[in-house]
């Protein structure tokens, strides 16, 4: 407990303001150098590896940038792994040692090697419904493989606990509402298998190898830093379009529910996770309900718009519903969401206004 306590606290060194190379040598990474932004010239300086020591996989996207964030706050060394898939270079913190390294494959077993982190917080995945249901075998190699390969490098460099990012796809069509984490676990798409088989592997790590863990199932995650391409969420999607003057698409009547929570509230659940909730699955969510309909009106409104939405056909593995119920992670973490839907809307609005000139 003291070695978490130390790196949550601000008694471990912090990281200097330094990049390492954006790729990974295989053959070279023991005696890896790293460029200082302090230095006036190139020189490189060995790095000087502080304990103890955070790594955050996919810690250049959305979620993962933001965890990044509040521990290197903390005066925690942070480590990145991210293969810029769909994470941005320029999310990273600067005081983050980041490495350009896929979790599928054995180079991330080299970055274990060399930085022997005490700690990780395991964000990195696919996350697309519509990419999963298209080719699942790559989504199955990323979430399901890819966390195998994580756990294998927990595993073999000692590890103290690792903090997992699991899904709400997990619990599929609601039996009942709230759900909560005894609900059912069936999926619809296969996102939602496999955000959850990895699951599995945790108590069974813990049991043969004593590697400590903690679930945390995701509800809607919105705020600043979600990408509106691609994989983006509702919320980062409706702000692209209303400030661009764009109507929004709205799939199906708009009446679906969703349970939305704030970015830095999910960040703070990961770090309170570090030292809290051991084998504990615990949702993350605002445990509130907001139609797409009522969403839209709302984001409207805050934008100072009035654009009406275009509504298209229902998307296969979208479900109907969703709320989840937090009041097992505001027992266990000490944990509950600060920012109400208005206010994260706010700030996430007040950001991308001044990112697009608005």
């Amino acid at each position: 407990m003291s070695g978490i306590n130390s790196g949550l606290n601000g008694t471990a060194k912090v990281a200097s303001n330094k990049v390492a190379p954006n790729k990974v040598n295989s053959n070279k990474i023991d005696s890896i150098k790293i460029a200082s932004h302090k230095a006036a010239s190139n020189k490189l300086v060995s790095k000087k590896v502080a304990c103890p020591l955070f790594l955050v996989t996919g810690g250049a996207g959305f979620i993962g940038s933001h965890i990044v964030d509040r521990l290197i706050d903390t005066g925690a060394e942070v480590v990145v792994v991210d293969n810029l898939s769909t994470g941005k270079r320029e999310n990273v913190n600067l005081r983050a040692q980041f490495y350009e390294v896929d979790i599928t494959r054995p180079e991330l077993f080299d970055v274990f090697a060399a930085e022997r982190p005490a700690f990780v917080i395991h964000q990195a995945a696919q996350i697309n419904v519509p990419k999963s249901l298209a080719d699942p075998v790559f989504d199955a190699e990323v979430n399901i493989l890819g966390t195998l390969r994580v756990l294998e490098g927990c595993r073999r460099f000692q590890v103290q606990k690792i903090v997992y990012a699991s899904s709400a796809a997990a619990y599929g069509t609601p039996a009942s509402l709230p759900v909560d984490e005894r609900h059912p676990v069936a999926p619809i798409s296969y996102y939602g298998i496999s955000k959850h088989s990895p699951e599995h592997y945790f108590p069974v790590y813990r049991e043969l190898y004593g590697l400590r863990y903690t679930i945390l199932r995701y509800a809607n995650v919105y705020g600043i830093r979600q990408d509106p391409q691609g994989e983006g969420g509702v919320v980062s999607i409706f702000t692209d379009r209303l400030l661009r003057g764009v109507p929004p698409t709205i799939y199906g009547d708009g009446e679906q529910t969703r349970d939305f929570i704030y970015v830095a509230d999910v960040a703070e659940a990961n770090l309170l996770a570090i030292e809290k909730g051991d084998g504990e699955t615990l949702n993350i969510s605002g445990h509130r309900q907001t139609t797409i309909n009522e969403l839209l009106a709302l984001m409207n409104r805050l934008a100072g718009t009035n654009l009406a939405p275009v509504y298209a056909d229902e998307r296969p593995g979208d479900i109907r519903h969703s709320v989840l119920d937090n009041a097992r992670a505001v027992e266990v973490l000490g944990w509950r969401p600060r920012y109400t839907l208005e206010d994260g809307l706010r700030e996430t609005l007040a950001y991308y206004r001044q990112e697009y000139g608005r």
